[in-house]
């Protein structure tokens, strides 16, 4: 057994009395070494067979089941981006950018940045591109790419995407309501605050310039 074994089974009084500098060099070692572990496997484990047997909505928007309790802890957000990525591998999700959407910014967030634009690229939508998706995912890729300039550009543009004909749109909001009679109020241009956020907070990391602090004005 190596010294720096042996001191990580060292009592904390024992090794007060024998201060040394391999001592300390040791200590910062084992520090490093366990602060660089990843999160315990069970903290990551699921049901992977249940997940991917769930359709499609199940899997992507239910909030509580599907990938998103388990990519709520960071330390999963990796093997979270893998259980969509094994999931789009079905039949069944054939086509759905929205989970490959999900993949990408799980994998932005866990610093993958080279997949997640790769990623980002594959959910562009062709014209008419009326809700200004195009421009958000602009927006992201500049981000992570820091690039301030193609990220103000990005964001020019989807602020002047138009809202639709049979909306009416007020201090930012347009309304509408669902077959169940119930009034629904969504920001126009959507993600817009988002979009703010990136600039807000450019230089970060995507991870911190989605978070609510970048996306609180005034910050």
């Amino acid at each position: 057994m190596t010294r720096c074994a042996l001191l990580a089974n060292t009592p904390v009084m024992v090794l007060h009395t024998e201060v040394t500098m391999r001592t300390v060099r040791c200590l910062l070692a084992l520090a490093v070494s366990a602060a660089a572990l990843p999160a315990p496997a069970d903290d990551c484990v699921v049901d992977r067979a249940a997940l991917l047997a769930l359709s499609p909505d199940q899997f992507d928007q239910d909030l509580a089941g599907g990938w998103r309790p388990m990519a709520e802890k960071p330390a999963c957000q990796l093997p979270a981006a893998d259980l969509i990525a094994a999931y789009r591998a079905q039949p069944k999700a054939a086509g759905n950018t929205t989970l490959i959407w999900h993949e990408a910014q799980l994998r932005a967030q866990a610093g993958q940045e080279a997949q997640a634009v790769a990623l980002m690229r594959q959910t562009y939508r062709p014209a008419p591109d009326a809700g200004g998706w195009n421009p958000y995912v602009d927006a992201s890729i500049a981000l992570i790419e820091n690039n301030k300039p193609a990220l103000v550009a990005a964001r020019a543009a989807l602020a002047a995407v138009p809202a639709p004909p049979e909306a009416k749109v007020k201090d930012g909001f347009f309304s509408f309501t669902l077959p169940s009679g119930e009034t629904m109020k969504v920001a126009w241009p959507p993600n817009l605050d988002v979009v703010d956020a990136f600039v807000r907070c450019f230089g970060q990391s995507y991870r911190d310039a989605i978070g609510m602090a970048c996306r609180t004005p005034g910050r």
